[in-house]
């Protein structure tokens, strides 16, 4: 029971580190967050902003890298 639960936490702060990562270099790539379709809203001091074409895109991206690494 405790080795799962050690290689469980391992797994995760794995991930964490991964995404954090990601996040510092999102602003570097040019296309993401800024594709047809993205849904920007701005009134005053308000903005919503709604990634939906990134998010679909980035998707298709790890579903295809996750599928390859499960051969």
């Amino acid at each position: 029971m405790l080795p799962q639960i050690g290689k469980l936490l391992i797994i995760s702060g794995v991930l964490l580190v991964l995404i954090g990562i990601l996040l510092l270099f999102t602003d570097k790539i040019p296309f993401l967050g800024k594709m047809p379709g993205d849904i920007v809203y701005r009134k005053g001091n308000f903005t919503l902003y709604v990634p939906i074409v990134s998010m679909i895109l980035l998707s298709l991206l790890l579903t295809i890298i996750l599928k390859l690494f499960r051969k």
